[in-house]
């Protein structure tokens, strides 16, 4: 019994020094989650229902208060849920349609992005779902700075690019 105590006791070692040399997660490299099946697993973290009072249809429905993006189908289903970080500048509860998109560009903070789909302004401030084109997270905005870059991870990216063409409607609510 001796022998099976030290060994484990060495192998647990082992393995919280392999921990600790490690790489650990930052916020500049930190991914928001995601769930890309057809029904999102019901979790304390992951809403499994779409927001009340997000309309019906096909859409994209924004949740401010959630920082969470849903990609509805036609039938009602959740096609795919994320988290995403919010700029500076969120537009107001209300229905949008998405009325251009950008492949790629630089955003207003300086990050390379990619898949900018354009829905709503505020402020002055363009409005737009969008992604590091490295995947991370944006850095916080410098106070004052106005941002309407609402970014999300790359993969969450790609999907919400496919499925927010011109036209797309685009629920946002609180």
């Amino acid at each position: 019994m001796t022998g099976l105590t030290v060994g484990a006791i060495a192998a647990v070692t082992v393995l919280g020094v392999q921990a600790d040399r490690g790489s650990h997660p930052t916020a500049a490299s930190a991914k928001p989650s995601s769930t890309a099946s057809a029904q999102p697993t019901p979790t304390a973290s992951v809403p499994a229902r779409v927001p009340d009072g997000s309309g019906t249809g096909r859409r994209v429905v924004y949740s401010l208060g959630e920082k969470r993006v849903w990609l509805v189908d036609a039938s009602e289903a959740t096609r795919r849920t994320f988290t995403v970080w919010p700029g500076s500048v969120s537009p107001d509860p209300g229905t949008y349609t998405v009325s251009s998109r950008n492949a790629a560009t630089t955003g207003s903070d300086g990050v390379q992005i990619e898949h900018i789909v354009y829905f709503a302004a505020k402020s002055g401030v363009s409005v737009a779902f969008s992604n590091a084109v490295d995947g991370a997270s944006p850095p916080p905005a410098a106070s004052g700075t106005k941002t309407g870059g609402v970014r999300m991870g790359k993969a969450d990216g790609s999907a919400l690019w496919a499925f927010g063409t011109v036209g797309t409607t685009v629920t946002v609510v609180r």
